[in-house]
This record gives structure tokens, sequence and C-alpha cells, in this order.
């Protein structure tokens, strides 16, 4: 009987310690989040650079959060749809959206969006901020801003041309916020994305051009194009030789990409707390800032509430931008 006992109990142990805790569950008190993985919508298609962001964070947030972090790629719509969906979806901390400055400029672009940006998340964090880089063909006449806008000047209105990659982009809303500050009147020409924009360029059929860093600079170093300045607020780490717009001619000129984390409105305070403290954490690692800076981005951060602000500031700038320069959409 003794041994039948010592049997039976040995058995319930074994089987207490193959139903034990999860490493991420014993991390974790009773009932806090997250308890089970998180989803990451990304609104355009994989390979871009908000999806290669997201991959990143979402990495680095599984491993002190204990919980996967899955990427959900739903482009379409300029980010509207995978945006709308995060909006409409439970306000439970599981499913999150990287928000861009498209998001920023597509309430002044679309008639009817099926959210607001401003009223339907909550904002966690700034994640990263990638300058634009202004270039020029490689024989015009103007090695810095202030040379391009002193020929702008010089020349009839619309005698410079700017490539962008397509009507409502960031690469053409900087070319008119340029225009409006500096008091130019450049003329676009869009282009189904950066890369036949550039081709043209190279190719003189443009004369100017605002695009990222991750795509111009290569032509840049190949001599195809020429770079006049950044369109940061501050230099740029990833091509610190290269002046501002601000610091060339025209103070308080800035624009840039930049990738945010949000999830639905709603979201339990200590949540988006846990989550953006995560976010800062991650974001403060030397792995994670090298990382971005390869690709000419800057990792930011911040709390909510300085993200939310950041929100609407870029929110209300590019509503001007696109009123002044009268933009449509394709």
């Amino acid at each position: 009987m003794d041994r039948t006992r010592r049997t039976l109990a040995a058995a319930i142990a074994a089987l207490a310690a193959g139903a034990a805790p999860s490493r991420a569950a014993r991390a974790q008190p009773a009932g806090a989040w997250p308890q089970r993985p998180v989803r990451i919508v990304v609104p355009y298609p994989p390979g871009g650079p908000t999806d290669i962001v997201a991959r990143v964070v979402g990495a680095r947030l599984a491993e002190r959060l204990r919980q996967p972090f899955v990427i959900e790629n739903r482009a379409g719509a300029g980010g509207n749809i995978g945006a709308e969906a995060v909006a409409k979806a439970p306000a439970d901390g599981y499913t999150l959206v990287l928000g861009t400055t498209a998001h920023a400029i597509n309430p002044s672009l679309f008639k009817s969006l099926g959210y607001d940006f401003q009223k339907d998340f909550a904002p966690v964090a700034l994640l990263t901020s990638v300058p634009l880089v202004l270039v020029a063909h490689p024989s015009l006449p103007a090695d810095g801003v202030a040379q391009l806008v002193a020929l702008a000047k010089s020349r009839p209105p619309g005698s410079i041309a700017y490539g962008s990659s397509g009507n409502g982009q960031s690469t053409h809303l900087a070319a008119e916020l340029f225009n409006a500050m500096a008091g130019v009147s450049l003329t676009h020409v869009p282009y189904k994305g950066s890369a036949p924009a550039l081709v043209d360029l190279a190719g003189g059929q443009v004369q100017v051009m605002f695009d990222t860093m991750l795509s111009a600079m290569p032509q840049v170093k190949a001599g195809r194009v020429k770079a006049l300045a950044v369109t940061s607020a501050k230099r740029s780490a990833a091509a610190p030789e290269l002046p501002t717009i601000a610091e060339s001619g025209l103070p308080g000129y800035e624009a840039t990409a930049w990738n945010g984390l949000l999830a639905p409105a709603g979201t339990p305070p200590d949540v988006v707390a846990t989550l953006s403290r995560a976010v800062n954490e991650v974001l403060a690692e030397p792995e994670t800032r090298q990382r971005f800076a390869a690709d000419g981005a800057d990792a930011v951060g911040g709390t909510p509430g300085q993200f939310a602000s950041f929100i609407r500031t870029e929110t209300d700038k590019w509503r001007e931008v696109v009123k002044t320069a009268s933009v449509k959409i394709d």
C-alpha cells in the first residue's frame, strides 16, 4: 500500500510539474497584460520601412514582455485599411497599429475615412523619425538651399520641376511646404514610387526631389544626383555633413517620415503605460538605435502624451500645406 501511495504521489508531482506555468506566466502577476500574443497591424506591404520598424520593435518587445508580438500586414488605401481595422478592434491591448506621417496627412486628402486618427486611437510612443533629403540633378547650378531658392526666383514660375513618389505622399508635401516657406513655385511631377522618380532625376527629366535617405543616398554616393540638405530639425547622424533646410535659410522648416505605435481608443491606461515603458526601453538599446541608424532613421520614444501632441501638430501642419497647395489625390 505504501509503495502504491508513493507511486501515485510521484505521478501527481510529475503532472503538476508538466502543467507548471511557462516562464512568461511566472514573470507576470495574475491578470497582468499581456497574457497572450499581441498583434501589430502594419498598414503597408511587407519589406517596407514601416514593416521593418514594426518587426524590429516587435521582436524586442516579445523578449521584454514574454509574449509573441505578431506582425500582420494589411495594406491599401494609403494606410487607411489597416488603421480602420485597428480603430474598430477591441480596446484590450492585443491589437496595435503602426501609424505614420500618412495618417496625419490623410484626413486632409480623403473626403471620408472610416476612423478619426486623433479620436479613435490611444497613442503609445513615437518610434522613429526619418529625414528626407533634398537632392538635385548634378547639372543644376545650385549647391545649397539658398542657391536653389535664388535660382527659382530668377526664373519664370514652374521652370524647375520636382519629382515625388505620388500625389499626397510625404515626398510631395515636403516640396509643397518648401514652396510655401521659400516663396517659390517648383512644378510637381508625380510618379508611382520613388524609384522611377529618382531614375528621371538622374536623367535630368526633373531637376530636384525630396526623398528618403534610404533610397536617395546610394544615388548620391554613386554621383548620379547631388544632395543639398536634409529636412529634419537637426542634422542626420547618417549624413552629418549635410545641413538642414532650416539652417540653410528657411528657419522652422521640418518634414520627416515617422512611425509610431498606437492602440484603439479606450485601451486601459495601465496597459498603455506598460507598453509605452517597454517601447522606450527597446528604443534606448544601442542595438536598436544602431539598427535604425543604418537605415537613416532616428529612434525617438517619449510618453503617450508627447506622441498625442506630436500627432496634433503634424495633422495641423499638413492640413495647411494641403489647403495652400490645393493638393488632390488621384
